[in-house]
Protein backbone atom coordinates (compact mmCIF):
# COMPACT_ATOMS: atom_id res chain seq x y z
CA UNK A 1 0.00 0.00 0.00
CA UNK A 2 2.84 2.65 1.10
CA UNK A 3 4.15 1.87 -2.85
CA UNK A 4 0.99 2.42 -4.31
CA UNK A 5 0.88 6.15 -2.11
CA UNK A 6 4.10 6.94 -2.72
CA UNK A 7 3.64 6.53 -6.76
CA UNK A 8 0.22 8.79 -6.68
CA UNK A 9 2.67 11.42 -4.95
CA UNK A 10 5.28 10.90 -7.42
CA UNK A 11 2.75 11.90 -10.52
CA UNK A 12 0.92 14.52 -8.56
CA UNK A 13 4.82 16.06 -7.38
CA UNK A 14 5.76 15.89 -11.14
CA UNK A 15 2.65 17.57 -12.69
CA UNK A 16 3.00 20.44 -9.59
CA UNK A 17 6.74 20.95 -10.92
CA UNK A 18 5.84 20.79 -14.58
CA UNK A 19 2.94 23.17 -13.76
CA UNK A 20 5.36 25.81 -11.76
CA UNK A 21 8.12 25.54 -14.70
CA UNK A 22 5.08 26.42 -17.07
CA UNK A 23 4.09 29.83 -14.81
CA UNK A 24 8.44 30.65 -14.55
CA UNK A 25 8.80 30.63 -17.88
CA UNK A 26 5.70 32.33 -19.11
CA UNK A 27 6.01 34.93 -16.61
CA UNK A 28 10.05 34.99 -17.56
CA UNK A 29 9.48 36.01 -21.36
CA UNK A 30 9.82 32.47 -22.59
CA UNK A 31 5.74 31.89 -23.70
CA UNK A 32 6.46 29.33 -25.93
CA UNK A 33 8.09 27.28 -24.03
CA UNK A 34 5.87 27.70 -21.49
CA UNK A 35 3.12 26.65 -23.16
CA UNK A 36 5.02 23.80 -24.13
CA UNK A 37 5.36 22.57 -20.75
CA UNK A 38 2.22 23.59 -19.75
CA UNK A 39 1.13 21.10 -22.09
CA UNK A 40 2.91 18.24 -19.96
CA UNK A 41 0.45 18.62 -17.08
CA UNK A 42 -2.51 16.83 -18.25
CA UNK A 43 -0.09 14.63 -19.67
CA UNK A 44 1.72 13.67 -16.73
CA UNK A 45 -1.95 13.36 -14.73
CA UNK A 46 -3.57 11.01 -17.91
CA UNK A 47 -0.33 8.76 -17.74
CA UNK A 48 -0.48 8.28 -13.83
CA UNK A 49 -4.49 7.96 -14.19
CA UNK A 50 -3.30 4.77 -16.79
CA UNK A 51 -1.26 3.66 -14.73
CA UNK A 52 -3.21 3.14 -11.65
CA UNK A 53 -6.49 2.55 -13.29
CA UNK A 54 -4.88 -0.68 -14.70
CA UNK A 55 -3.14 -2.02 -12.09
CA UNK A 56 0.22 -1.63 -13.24
CA UNK A 57 1.76 -0.25 -10.02
CA UNK A 58 0.47 -3.27 -7.55
CA UNK A 59 2.77 -5.62 -9.07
Amino acid sequence: MKKLALGKRFILAAAFLSFALSVYLWFSGQREEGLFVGIWVPSILSFGCLLFASGGAQR
